[in-house]
């Protein structure tokens, strides 16, 4: 087997950087942004499900709403993940299994429109809480750039859960 090329390795290179952050702020922002992604990727799964799933009244708005949440949340992924290499750190290559948090094909098939409103909802403030600790870290470390993709983040969740709430009113 040949050997691998130093090029092709993979590496962090959070240990050659000075960007005015300290090495641990690095890591444990690095940590905590892994976390809001695998969340993000939650929340994508379980909207997808729900938009293909849902029924009833309800039907068409929330269809198209949660189509348009999982595309958004698609780009979102994304975003944080690259903050996550530019902080200096490897973004997941794998993250939880699905099986832990996709709603299983036989709980889905007894789940009202509201239900499925009501676990998003749930997941959403969770996101809300987890990035605003997050921004204000961030902020206390003097790093702009998280405080303000968390910001943007939270933009997006907060709007999120006014219009779900909209739907159960």
């Amino acid at each position: 087997m040949a050997k691998q090329s130093n090029v092709l390795k993979v590496s962090t290179h959070s240990d050659e950087m000075n960007i005015g952050l300290g090495k641990s702020y690095l890591s444990q922002m690095s940590e905590t942004l892994t976390e809001i992604l695998a969340d993000t990727y939650k929340l994508i799964i379980k909207s997808h499900v729900y938009h293909w799933n849902v029924s009833g009244p309800l039907f068409k708005p929330l269809h198209e709403l949660t189509e348009a949440h999982y595309e958004a949340l698609f780009a979102a992924a994304d975003v944080i993940a690259e903050r996550i290499r530019a902080l200096g750190h490897i973004a997941p290559a794998h993250l939880t299994d699905a099986t832990n948090f996709a709603p299983s094909a036989k709980s889905v098939q007894n789940l009202t429109a509201e239900a499925m409103i009501s676990d998003l909802i749930k997941d959403h403030e969770a996101a809300v809480r987890a990035m605003r600790k997050a921004a204000g870290a961030a902020g206390d470390a003097s790093d702009p750039v998280t405080e303000d993709m968390l910001t943007q983040q939270l933009t997006f969740h907060e709007k999120a859960l006014w219009m779900l709430r909209a739907h159960l009113a």
